[in-house]
């Protein structure tokens, strides 16, 4: 009878150690990626909403400057909010030929600009817009609107958390006779990485 409860307590002993080891190994399969979750450090990029509304000031006043590089160069800073950028600031730097017929002016072309839209910690997403400024107003504006324009954007980078961004979307944006300010809402997507940094 002893000799059967010495066996006992031998594969007892044995079973012990060898779950000790079975559960180390699964650990350290674990942790190097050869079981369960792989953490290969791959950076998960989705497509959300992306959303702003700034008011700019014309920092050298609506019409701009004339430059060697083009007819007109318009620089506007803006604050406001948006969708993952949250209280921010908006910057552009780019050029305006006006197009007349007759002496009328019907047209402000403006170009790939450097522009570019900061966040409240310093992250920076960098865009581009082109198209054209129109005068007048739509039916869908303000009674104050003198002139429009609504164009596609996109999303080129960034830093920190827009560290390879890209997207697009739709400018609708204005000038007031109730100020000197441009008004800006965007509506679009962003690829960007997921969660935080």
């Amino acid at each position: 009878m002893k000799s059967l409860e010495k066996l006992f307590l031998v594969a007892l002993c044995f079973g012990i150690s060898c779950s000790q080891i079975s559960d180390e190994l699964a650990t350290n399969q674990l942790k190097s990626g050869d079981l369960g979750a792989d953490k290969t450090h791959e950076t998960k990029m989705v497509t959300v909403p992306f959303v702003v509304d700034y008011t700019g000031t014309y920092v050298y006043g609506p019409m701009g400057i004339p430059t060697d590089k083009c007819q007109i160069n318009v620089f506007v800073e803006g604050e406001g909010t948006g969708t993952h950028v949250g209280n921010s600031t908006i910057y552009f730097d780019f050029c305006v030929n006006p197009i007349f017929e007759d002496d009328v002016f019907i047209r402000g072309e403006h170009g790939n600009a450097y522009s570019y839209i900061v966040a409240a910690n310093g992250d920076t997403l960098f865009v581009s817009v082109e198209g054209a400024v129109l005068p007048g107003r739509l039916d869908d504006h303000p009674e104050h609107v003198v002139s429009y324009w609504r164009d596609p954007f996109v999303i080129l980078d960034g830093t920190g958390r827009f560290e390879g961004a890209t997207g697009s979307g739709m400018t609708d944006d204005y000038n007031s006779s109730e100020n000197q300010n441009s008004h800006h809402h965007w509506v679009g997507t962003i690829t960007m990485k997921k969660g935080k940094r």
